[in-house]
């Protein structure tokens, strides 16, 4: 029998959450307080069985403009010690019961989720079967793994040869990886976004803003879990730029990039490389390069080793049929909005679009 949880306390999820297999920085209480400046609230769905297995999400939620409804959205969960047609059900009841009058999701009309569950045909045709349909992916559907129990050795020896030679050829060029502390330099993160916006008109993926990316490390700074590094040429300039944030024993690197001169002097071949060593230094068992595309950036990430993941993408469940059917609506016309944004600004329509956002 499996019970509904009262809600943890935020000490006690984050616990759950570092704690579990699937650890995912998205499901912490620091990235719900990053969330709260751009309209979202949160709230947690779990419950516990009789054998002390248990399973839930924190949901993100926001009000549908102009309608009288809500949209939840659980990034990367929910979490679960095993995903089965058992938990499946149950986690449906649980969200249905929370979206009854008075309930933590009262007033919601959809739950998109994206857990993190390796795709496969059988897996899909029970979430159709029970009401789950396909939706518009908000996380990376598929990506790459590095497993760090190995030691650097063979850390090393996964690497491509000619990887092996672009970070040789940083290091002779002069390149330095550093860890930066934003807090003691100010400019950090305007110089992270300097990078970043190279990024963006090469690659025509969105920029956020210096703060957007300053408020990210400070959400997990406090618990040690952020990491900015800068790989440098010999004179100071910065060539290539990676954020980390871990959670548990995973890192992932949400945000990076290199400047034209830092593909030049392979700057970002030993930034990538440094990101990964110095991770298995400080006891993370796994690093996650967050997000294949299919462009240039998968061939580059694929050169360091690793498993590619291909997860199951995003599903929604509709808690009110009149509600949902607005949302997604709404939702249509807002990508046709962005496409047809894209074309009028020559934009690269051969690059798919990123995900939706990273709530």
């Amino acid at each position: 029998m499996t019970t509904e949880r009262p809600g943890w306390d935020p000490g006690s999820w984050d616990a759950y959450v570092r704690a579990h297999p699937r650890a995912t920085y998205l499901q912490t209480t620091a990235w719900a307080r990053v969330k709260r400046s751009t309209g979202w609230s949160a709230t947690n769905v779990g419950l516990e069985g009789e054998a002390g297995d248990r399973f839930g999400a924190q949901l993100l939620t926001r009000p549908i403009p102009l309608l009288p409804w809500r949209f939840a959205y659980a990034p990367r969960g929910p979490l679960a010690d095993e995903w089965n047609e058992t938990t499946n059900g149950t986690w449906i009841e649980a969200l249905r019961a929370a979206a009854r009058p008075g309930g933590r999701l009262a007033r919601t009309a959809i739950v998109r989720m994206d857990p993190e569950i390796e795709d496969a045909e059988p897996i899909r045709r029970a979430l159709a079967g029970s009401g789950w349909r396909p939706a518009h992916d908000m996380q990376p559907r598929r990506t790459r793994i590095v497993d760090l129990a190995a030691d650097e050795d063979a850390l090393w020896s996964e690497l491509r040869k000619k990887w092996r030679q672009y970070v040789n050829k940083a290091r002779s060029n002069g390149i330095v990886v550093r860890d930066v502390d934003p807090a003691a330099e100010t400019n950090a993160f305007d110089t992270f976004h300097a990078v970043m916006r190279e990024v963006s008109k090469r690659t025509a993926l969105p920029l956020r803003s210096a703060a957007a990316f300053r408020e990210v490390w400070e959400a997990f700074a406090p618990s040690g879990e952020s990491r900015l590094l800068f790989a440098e040429a010999a004179g100071g300039e910065v060539q290539a730029v990676l954020l980390l944030v871990r959670c548990g024993d995973r890192v992932v690197e949400p945000y990076g990039g290199m400047t034209e001169a830092g593909a030049e002097s392979r700057a970002n071949y030993l930034l990538k490389w440094d990101a990964i060593r110095t991770s298995k230094e400080q006891g993370a068992t796994s690093y996650d390069m967050w997000g294949l595309i299919g462009t240039g950036i998968d061939h580059f990430k694929a050169g360091f080793g690793g498993r590619e993941v291909a997860y199951i993408g995003a599903w929604d469940l509709a808690l009110s049929a009149v509600g949902a059917l607005s949302f997604r609506s709404a939702e249509q016309g807002r990508r046709l909005y962005r496409a047809a944004r894209r074309r009028l600004r020559g934009e690269n329509l051969a690059l798919p679009a990123a995900p939706g956002s990273d709530a």
